[in-house]
C-alpha cells in the first residue's frame, strides 16, 4: 500500500476529487495547509499598507491505495491538479506498513 500527499491550489480541490472518483478511488482526507516553494509569496495592500504574505493558502489531499491504483491516482492528481503555472504544487508517494480499520479491526487491503 502507499500513501500519496498531494499539496494543491485550493480551486482544483473540486477538479481533484471528481478525476480520482472516477478512478474508482474512495476516501481521502483534506486539510487546509499553508506553504511556499519557487513562488516566494507575494506583496498585498492592506487598507494602505503593503505587506508581504509568506505563506500561500493550499489543500493538502492525503489517500492511501493499494499498489495496483497508484499509477491511476497519481496520473489523475496529476492531470487535475495542472494549472500550467507556478504554484501548483507537488505529489508525495511513501509506503504504509500497516492499515486497521478501527470498526471492524480489518487490517491492510481489507481496511482500504
Amino acid at each position: 500500500m502507499k500513501k500519496i500527499e498531494a499539496i494543491i491550489k485550493p480551486f482544483k480541490l473540486d477538479d481533484v476529487k471528481e478525476a480520482l472518483l472516477a478512478e474508482e478511488i474512495e476516501g481521502m482526507t483534506v486539510s487546509e495547509v499553508k506553504g511556499y516553494g519557487r513562488q516566494q509569496g507575494h506583496s498585498e495592500l492592506y487598507r494602505g499598507a503593503e505587506y508581504v504574505v509568506d505563506f500561500l493558502p493550499k489543500i493538502k489531499v492525503e489517500i492511501i491505495v493499494s499498489e495496483n491504483f497508484v499509477d491511476k491516482a497519481l496520473k489523475a492528481l496529476t492531470e487535475s491538479a495542472k494549472t500550467g503555472k507556478i504554484g501548483d504544487g507537488k505529489i508525495f508517494v511513501s509506503s504504509i506498513e500497516k492499515t486497521i480499520r478501527i470498526r471492524t479491526g480489518e487490517e491492510d487491503e481489507e481496511a482500504l
